[in-house]
C-alpha cells in the first residue's frame, strides 16, 4: 500500500502528515513538484520475466510517458534479496543526492521509499506496485527498499547515460527511519 509521511527535517520521529489516501498523497507531493499517480495496469508478468519482456509488456505506457517527458531511454531495475549488489546499491541509494533530470519510476512489482528533502521538510513516499513517481531534477532525495529489497521498477531517462547521481554530502538520511 502506498503511503506518505511528512516530517520536519529536524524531527524524524513524529510525522506532521501521514496518509495512505492516493489523492492526498498526489496533492501533497504536487505541492513540491513531484508527480505521483496510481496506474491500474492490465499487464501481468511471470515472476521470472526478463527485463526485455517487461519493457515490451509496458511499451504502450512507456511510449506515452516518454512522449510526455521527452525521455529518450528506459530500463528495468530488478532487485531481489539475494541480488549480489543489494547492500552496495542500498548504501548508494540511501545517500542524499540530486539528478540533473527528473527521476521517473514506475513500480511493476514490490515497493520502495522515495524520500525527498524540500524546504525544511522530509517527504517519505512509500511507493508500491502500480505507482508512478517523478521527482523533479535537482530535488534532494534518497531511496530505500530495505535490507532485503524485492521490487521491479521501470526507469525512464532523458540522459542516455542512465542513473547519474550528484551526492550532496548531507547526512540527513541517517536521521530518518529506514525501511525494514
Amino acid at each position: 500500500m502506498s503511503t506518505l509521511k511528512i516530517f520536519n527535517e529536524t524531527a524524524g520521529d513524529t510525522p506532521l502528515v501521514a496518509t495512505s489516501d492516493a489523492v492526498e498523497i498526489a496533492s501533497e507531493l504536487k505541492a513540491i513538484g513531484v508527480r505521483f499517480e496510481r496506474w491500474a495496469s492490465p499487464v501481468v508478468l511471470a515472476p521470472e520475466a526478463s527485463p526485455e519482456e517487461i519493457l515490451q509488456a509496458y511499451r504502450p505506457y512507456l511510449d506515452r510517458l516518454m512522449g510526455e517527458t521527452g525521455a529518450g531511454s528506459a530500463d528495468v531495475i530488478k532487485m531481489t534479496p539475494d541480488h549480489p549488489q543489494a547492500a552496495v546499491l542500498r548504501d548508494k541509494f540511501l545517500s542524499e543526492h540530486i539528478h540533473t533530470e527528473d527521476e521517473v519510476r514506475f513500480f511493476v512489482r514490490g515497493s520502495g521509499h522515495f524520500v525527498m528533502h524540500v524546504d525544511g521538510r522530509v517527504y517519505d513516499a512509500h511507493c508500491a506496485e502500480g505507482d508512478l513517481i517523478s521527482v523533479p531534477a535537482n530535488t534532494r532525495h534518497w531511496f530505500d527498499a530495505g535490507s532485503a529489497p524485492d521490487f521491479i521498477a521501470l526507469r525512464i531517462f532523458t540522459d542516455t547515460s542512465g542513473w547519474v547521481a550528484h551526492f550532496t554530502g548531507d547526512e540527513i538520511s541517517a536521521r530518518f527511519p529506514v525501511a525494514a
